[in-house]
């Protein structure tokens, strides 16, 4: 991803960016993606998208926003398994209309997404880990929860990954890694947390985003967090627990952690959390028209 704030001609650049040769072999050894397999696996999926429409079921919103990058998403998270990869898109698009409410209304520019974006809720930083891996830094507590509502949150954080994943293509092969920063956390904000929403949160990220979740770091943990993490964990299945990992400060969380990827507020040179707030505010506004797009297509089937 770019280092700096990028101006229009420099984003649209970087959203048409290939995998390098490097990438490739990774892809190859590791998500079973060849020159060989990939063309007859896409066709494959478009085939089975075509039949789910026309036997006129609900699935048919899968032939809204399936380009071909979407439909190869969700083919190296499944590493080709042309099963599992229609199974997660079922499992995708029938979350998006159960909970279309998270999926709608994403406008950056409504009010109450403005302050979350100037808030800096949502980082992912400028540069990948030494694994090549997508870093999501998540401020959990940073809210007021009287004024901002969990949706509003949940709507921020799937913009910005969406955002991110169409600036850096490699996302879709290394995957992510998530941090999260839980710091002071308030009884309200903890209360915000239930159940329900954990369990549908960990739905999507074990079974139906076209994203491969590498870890989950929790990081400032606190005891009273600790519920938290236990009815979290409830939800995992054994292999996601295993990728959980819980932390009683920055230091100890980013110890591995190139320093040139993070922000000095978190022991890093690669900028500060306000100036990561400012190019992730300025990245997704001027992505607004593709948002809408996909929202309102979305909305029409709904």
């Amino acid at each position: 991803m770019a280092s700096s704030s990028s101006d229009s001609v420099e984003v649209e650049r970087l959203a048409q960016q290939d995998l390098t040769s490097e990438d490739e072999r990774y892809a190859a050894a590791n998500l079973n993606e060849t020159d060989e397999t990939r063309e007859p696996a896409i066709t494959e999926i478009r085939r089975w998208i075509e039949e789910c429409d026309n036997a006129s079921t609900k699935i048919g919103i899968l032939n809204l926003h399936t380009d071909d990058f979407l439909v190869l998403r969700f083919l190296r998270v499944c590493k080709f398994d042309l099963e599992k990869a229609k199974i997660r898109m079922r499992n995708y698009y029938k979350q998006r209309i159960r909970l279309s409410e998270w999926f709608l209304n994403k406008d950056p520019f409504r009010p109450e997404m403005q302050e979350l974006l100037d808030m800096g809720l949502i980082l992912c930083l400028r540069k990948p880990d030494s694994q090549g891996r997508l870093v999501i830094i998540v401020r959990c507590t940073q809210h007021d929860p009287s004024r901002h509502k969990l949706l509003d949150i949940t709507k921020i954080a799937l913009v910005v990954v969406e955002v991110a994943t169409r600036y850096y293509t490699a996302t879709s092969v290394y995957g992510c890694t998530v941090y999260l920063d839980v710091v002071s956390p308030t009884i309200q904000q903890i209360l915000q947390l239930r159940p329900h929403f954990i369990m549908n949160v960990i739905h999507m990220w074990q079974s139906c985003y076209p994203m491969r979740y590498q870890t989950l770091n929790v990081f400032n943990a606190s005891i009273l967090f600790d519920t938290i993490v236990t009815i979290s964990k409830s939800f995992m299945s054994e292999k996601m627990k295993k990728r959980v990992h819980v932390y009683s400060s920055a230091l100890d969380c980013f110890k591995d952690t190139p320093p040139e990827i993070l922000p000095v507020e978190y022991g890093g040179t690669d900028g500060t959390i306000q100036e990561l707030t400012e190019y992730w505010k300025k990245l997704v506004e001027e992505n607004r028209e593709w948002i809408l797009k996909e929202e309102n297509e979305t909305n029409a089937v709904l």
